[in-house]
């Protein structure tokens, strides 16, 4: 670790350029970078081997114990403290952030049990249902063309480190969905047999729609069943990503009652 670079100004390129990645929704995509911030995303990065490029702190927490983590950084910079908290959009910055490479578009995986996410709007939805598929084992996740950035910040903080373990693709069209050689299922509060009836095919691939409009008809239409889920109380208060995670449990305990 070289020694570190001191910040003060707010115009200076690493702020200006943090706060574009910090603010645009986008952004990691036009610049190849992403900003992680706050110790658990940070610890979560380094336990998957993701390479740092550079880490960065606020003044304060550049003086307690946080300053460990800058070990696994080849390049580190300070920032006074009004500066950090001019890139953050926390309410409370964190004091501390790494710089990582955007990762490469992975390959859709035939035969991989999948989420399918349908434009969802929502990055908070979006973010647990990313936590769910990495608890419960569906380690891929299929953004189409609309859905909320998967990399985005309030995608990355709702996701609580789950990216690193997933293999995610973003911007997918709907016809690369037969590539994934599985049966879809959705979900639907009309549907006559619920999820607990009878096996479901595993590997699956679970798709899950816009929180207003649902699945569109072209995806739903390439969907082998649709299933319900039972909600007793007599309200279909279920949003989309409790639902995800109650077929991706049932899924997976299928599964384990199967297996000797």
């Amino acid at each position: 670790m070289s020694a570190p670079l001191v910040i003060g100004s707010r115009e200076n390129a690493l702020p200006v350029r943090l706060r574009r990645l910090s603010t645009d929704k986008g952004g990691y995509r036009r610049l190849g970078e992403l900003w992680l911030e706050g110790e658990h995303l940070c610890s979560a990065c380094l336990r998957s081997g993701h390479a740092v490029l550079q880490a960065v702190f606020s003044e304060t927490a550049w003086a307690g114990p946080l300053r460990s983590l800058a070990e696994a950084a080849p390049k580190v910079a300070v920032l006074s403290d009004a500066v950090f908290a001019g890139i953050s959009d926390l309410a409370s910055p964190a004091g501390l952030g790494f710089v990582v490479a955007a990762p490469a578009p992975p390959i859709l995986q035939a035969g991989r049990a999948s989420l399918v996410l349908d434009r969802l709007q929502d990055p908070g939805n979006v973010g647990s249902i990313l936590r769910s598929a990495a608890a419960l084992g569906v380690l891929q996740v299929v953004a189409l063309e609309g859905t909320a950035g998967l990399w985005s910040q309030k995608v990355l903080r709702a996701a609580m480190g789950a990216h690193f373990s997933l293999r995610l693709l973003e911007g997918v069209g709907v016809d690369a969905l037969d590539a994934l050689a599985l049966p879809l299922l959705a979900t639907s509060s009309h549907a006559a047999r619920s999820i607990f009836e009878g096996t479901l095919p595993s590997p699956c691939a679970w798709v899950f729609g816009h929180e207003g409009q649902g699945i569109d008809k072209a995806v739903m239409a390439r969907c082998a069943q649709q299933l319900r889920i039972p909600q007793p109380g007599g309200e279909e208060s279920l949003n989309v990503a409790a639902a995800a995670a109650i077929c991706c449990y049932e899924s997976l305990r299928q599964r384990h009652a199967t297996t000797p």
